[in-house]
């Protein structure tokens, strides 16, 4: 049988329940899958408030301001390319750390409304958006590199029934 990834889902803040916690895994292993992530990885995800990522933003980033994701690859990666499976993985779990992702519920909830969908598509939104930043993608400049992180996270969230209303 193929290993699975290790997705651990954390939670500094009340109510995320399995239900939460199991659909976050599965935007993960949609994202990962689309992206031709074929090995088993491992990705830690903290739920946490508008404080906590602030201070962690503020701690990791010298930025003293809550934000709705932060993303922490373990390799300096383009898009399209992939970590080395057989020379990468933790040799006592067989999955490759493709990094951290940390998440606002509070951002969570206040995009949701601002943006007129639900917090479940603009969590899957902040999930897929984090694991393209694990896997190298960027949108710093406006140009070629937002436009195909843009198409990448349009395209995953519409596998997922995530996609927006027009």
């Amino acid at each position: 049988m193929a290993k699975r990834h290790l997705i651990s889902v954390r939670a500094t803040v009340p109510g995320m329940d399995d239900g939460i916690r199991a659909f976050i895994r599965k935007v993960i292993r949609t994202a990962l899958a689309a992206e031709g992530v074929t090995f088993p990885c491992e990705i830690s995800v903290l739920l946490t408030s508008d404080s906590g990522i602030q201070d962690i933003n503020r701690e990791q980033r010298n930025i003293d301001a809550p934000t709705d994701v932060l993303s922490f690859p373990m390799f300096d990666l383009t898009p399209g390319e992939l970590p080395d499976a057989s020379a990468d993985a933790d040799p006592e779990t067989g999955c490759v750390p493709l990094g951290d992702m940390v998440i606002s519920m509070e951002r969570v909830a206040a995009q949701a409304k601002e943006y007129g969908h639900s917090n479940r598509r603009e969590l899957s939104y902040l999930v897929v958006h984090s694991i393209l930043h694990l896997l190298g993608y960027d949108h710093m400049d406006e140009g070629a590199q937002k436009a195909q992180m843009r198409e990448r996270e349009e395209a995953i969230l519409s596998e997922l029934g995530q996609t927006r209303k027009k």
